[in-house]
């Protein structure tokens, strides 16, 4: 196995592994009385990021690692993780508002809104660069610029009578 089939395979696992953990928590925020927002999106990021991973399975399972590039992005998984933690059970991949929540304002919430979606644009960037595919990061990067701006902007509205703790 190369180095690249092991990093694409991780990423794969760990994919597969927030999507379970996602589908947990949002069938326990809806039970809480939770509603979904943005519905109408989310097939389009499911599909986006579907299509950049496998594309890269197709393009880079067997190139070279370039060390810095995946030194940047061992640092993305890093803030992923702490993102997560700190979410915990109120982690998801769609948007769920539970009437009476406050918005988390601990760990790298209180420096940015949305770490998140800065570790997703930095990985859709950083993971074809590290496998030497220029040409995959940026047509994904405009792809992911494109939904974001709709994702993000549904979310802050969605947030937005949210208190904050």
């Amino acid at each position: 196995m190369t180095w690249s089939s092991m990093l694409l395979l991780a990423v794969t696992v760990e994919r597969v592994g927030e999507l379970w953990f996602a589908r947990r928590n949002t069938k326990a925020l809806l039970s809480k009385g939770g509603r979904e927002i943005g519905k109408e999106h989310y097939s389009l990021i499911v599909a986006l990021h579907t299509l950049w991973l496998s594309s890269l399975w197709v393009w880079a399972w067997n190139v070279r690692v370039h060390p810095i590039g995946l030194g940047v992005f061992v640092c993305l998984q890093a803030l992923r993780f702490w993102t997560l933690a700190t979410l915990g059970k109120r982690w998801t991949t769609r948007i769920i508002v539970v009437p009476g929540e406050t918005l988390v304002a601990a760990g790298p919430y209180r420096f940015i809104r949305h770490p998140n979606y800065l570790v997703v644009i930095g990985e859709i960037a950083v993971l074809p660069l590290c496998l030497g595919q220029p040409l995959h990061a940026l047509v994904f990067s405009i792809a992911n610029a494109l939904v974001l701006t709709v994702r993000i902007k549904t979310e802050n509205a969605a947030l937005s009578g949210s208190r904050h703790v």
